[in-house]
């Protein structure tokens, strides 16, 4: 199994619709890349992010890729959706030199990809977030989210 970390705004629709995806084994909501090492005060520059388990003899970096671009608006700095400020921008992260080379040349591919301001990182830091943040749209279908619910369901296991 290999891990990557999406950004995409809240994290709570993000978490429902990747753990959706093929070949996802695992997925947590926490915070990416930020200069703390506690959930303790604000968010100190982290992202909110899903850490993504996967088999990559089932789904590949760039399919993961493109399941994220039907997600996100690739073109909103720090804003999804109602959701808008730094902790809401739009990032991959991983630990694995591999995974942020394909998923830069996946953007660099793009016809617009001069336009495209979604950040591709290695992993500095992760923070788990809560447990009330794990799975909240399962446990809590009828809060917020900023993914439209064709798209959640379009990939329902």
């Amino acid at each position: 199994m290999e891990v990557v970390y999406f950004a995409g705004g809240c994290l709570w629709g993000v978490q429902a619709f990747i753990k959706t995806l093929p070949g996802v084994t695992f997925t947590e909501a926490g915070r990416a890349n930020g200069t703390s090492h506690t959930l303790e005060g604000e968010y100190d520059g982290y992202a909110e992010c899903v850490k993504t388990e996967f088999d990559p003899t089932v789904v590949s970096i760039r399919e993961l890729m493109e399941y994220f671009f039907e997600i996100i608006d690739p073109y909103s700095l720090n804003k999804q959706g109602q959701d808008v400020g730094e902790k809401y921008r739009t990032g991959v992260y991983s630990e694995n030199h591999k995974h942020l080379k394909e998923a830069k040349a996946f953007i660099s591919e793009r016809n617009d990809y001069d336009d495209i301001v979604v950040e591709v990182l290695p992993l500095t830091n992760y923070v788990r977030s809560a447990e009330e943040h794990q799975d909240r749209l399962a446990r809590c279908p009828n809060d917020y989210c900023h993914i439209p619910e064709e798209i959640l369901s379009k990939y329902s296991k």
